[in-house]
């Protein structure tokens, strides 16, 4: 008998404390109760890989809004009130042909960027809030072309722009590795490290959130560990030396998981992204279900059907019912 297949379903939390405050687990676990959680994505879907930015009397958190059905992924603005942290409104704002994840957002020099994760382009891109709108983005440019990137994680430090970033690549390469590169500018150009990857490890490579200045002035960058599964939980990474010609990483024992603030979602927590007074974050939860075979299956038929000239249901279309 087959097993059923496996689903992973992220979550996303608002934590109203700074990220510096919730480096040890118990700092985390001590804000369980106050943790504010985006409205369920909907059937076969999540939301993961928040980031947010505060903008007048609102939090705006800009997620990866995944559907099992389509086994693709567009970018969400969640709408919050600032004050009460009261939910008000969700808008796609950024879709592409290919996945999308990561929506790494940022100000700079009065506008607003974003990196998002798409690495089936074979690029790190940049790309611009049109007019300022959070709704509205415009590709400006490869900052790293010809490589298929994820998750990178920008901060300028000491004079130069920092970016943290994994490669996607065979064996869960992704999961087990820690590429830097640098530049004068945002815009470039861009300079890989030449001892890339500078770190090898399941247990804590793979960026995670939002790098952050800590009170020694050195440069603290949240990892994935995927030692026990992927995204299982978060480490910390801590620059004692960032520079273009030498880096020194020093690796954190704390260690944040699902089950500090979540009964139901205990399985991971793979994003910790700084956000001024507050901290987002994402846990995981794993389903086991024939439906997702059934899933699977809709799926190739629409990819035939498009090949053949057919006219496909559209992949949010109501299920079967399955028993």
């Amino acid at each position: 008998m087959f097993k059923r297949p496996r689903s992973d379903f992220w979550r996303v939390g608002i934590v109203p404390a700074p990220i510096a405050a919730l480096v040890e687990p118990a700092a985390l676990a001590a804000q369980r109760s106050r943790i504010c959680w985006l409205p369920p994505a909907g059937p076969w879907r999540y939301l993961a890989d928040p980031f947010g930015l505060p903008r007048g009397d609102a939090l705006h958190v800009f997620v990866e809004a995944y559907d099992y059905r389509s086994k693709h992924a567009v970018i969400e603005r969640h709408e919050f009130g600032a004050g009460d942290l009261r939910w008000r409104a969700k808008r796609t704002v950024l879709a592409r042909p290919f996945h999308l994840s990561y929506p790494y957002v940022f100000e700079h020099q009065g506008e607003v960027f974003m990196v998002p994760e798409s690495h089936q382009a074979n690029e790190i891109a940049l790309y611009k809030a049109r007019g300022g709108s959070l709704d509205h983005w415009e590709r400006q440019q490869a900052l790293l072309d010809g490589l298929p990137g994820a998750d990178a994680s920008l901060i300028e430090h000491a004079g130069r722009w920092w970016m943290f970033y994994t490669v996607v690549g065979s064996g869960a390469r992704d999961q087990r590795e820690l590429h830097v590169a640098h530049a004068p500018d945002l815009r470039g150009p861009w300079q890989r490290c030449a001892g890339n990857p500078l770190r090898v490890d399941r247990s804590g490579a793979r960026p995670a959130g939002r790098p952050f200045v800590g009170a020694d002035g050195c440069v603290l960058l949240p990892v994935q560990d995927s030692s026990q599964g992927y995204g299982s939980a978060t480490r910390w990474l801590r620059f004692t030396r960032l520079e273009p010609d030498r880096i020194e990483i020093e690796a954190l024992a704390a260690r944040l998981s699902g089950e500090l603030v979540s009964d139901d979602y205990q399985a991971g927590l793979h994003t910790v992204s700084a956000c001024g007074p507050w901290t987002l974050i994402d846990v995981k939860r794993v389903e086991r279900s024939r439906m997702r075979q059934w899933l699977d299956f809709k799926r190739r038929l629409r990819r035939l059907a498009r090949r053949f000239g057919g006219r496909p249901k559209p992949a949010g279309a109501p299920l079967s019912a399955i028993t």
